[in-house]
């Protein structure tokens, strides 16, 4: 509602614009004016309404990270949201790309401890989420969704010393059954996950 509201608002804030242009123009040189500027102004406001477009998808976009906030879980400057059912690795990325989000990936020991948190109350405690971590281009070099060397790892060491799956488990899991602990695991396996979205 308060898209449309700013919309109607900047529209008629041009049509004002062009109506006190045109009055400022003398009534004889009325006619002049209109032949000579006429490509110039239909120019202008084709500026002005490219302008407002980009200021309206700025809008949507900042009106569905709120929205997403508003359902999801927020932690520092990041917001999370719970998506049902379990997917393979990459049909969990890919849908939380196409909701405009990345899989979550922790980048500290608090966002890990809420991230669990959130997936515990949510998806349930004895379950795992697939994080945006893989060594898929490289064995053994942790990448983030972004192609980024990831800097925090929680890799469940006690029992089984993860990340222990060489080449064939190459995505990470967080698990629900070892605290928020990673393990890796094969991309194939189907598990629930989480996607994050950046707050700018």
């Amino acid at each position: 509602m308060e898209l449309r509201g700013t919309l109607f608002a900047v529209c008629v804030l041009c049509l004002l614009h062009i109506t006190y242009q045109q009055k400022k123009v003398p009534a004889k040189k009325n006619n002049q004016a209109k032949k000579a500027v006429t490509p110039r102004v239909i120019e202008e406001i084709k500026k002005q309404i490219e302008s407002i477009l980009l200021d309206l998808d700025s809008l949507k976009e900042q009106q569905a990270l709120q929205t997403v906030c508003l359902r999801g879980f927020k932690i520092l400057r990041k917001c999370f949201l719970v998506f049902s059912g379990e997917k393979n690795y990459h049909e969990a990325s890919e849908d939380c790309m196409l909701h405009g989000g990345l899989l979550s990936t922790p980048r500290n020991g608090e966002e890990n401890d809420q991230l669990y948190e959130y997936a515990k109350n949510t998806v349930g405690p004895n379950l795992d989420i697939w994080l945006g971590v893989t060594d898929m281009v490289t064995e053994g070099k942790w990448l983030d969704l972004n192609g980024n060397n990831i800097t925090f790892t929680n890799w469940e060491t006690e029992i089984t010393l993860q990340p222990d799956g060489a080449s064939r488990e190459n995505c990470v899991l967080l698990s629900g059954q070892a605290n928020g602990k990673w393990f890796d695991e094969s991309c194939r396996s189907a598990k629930h996950f989480i996607c994050e979205y950046n707050i700018p």
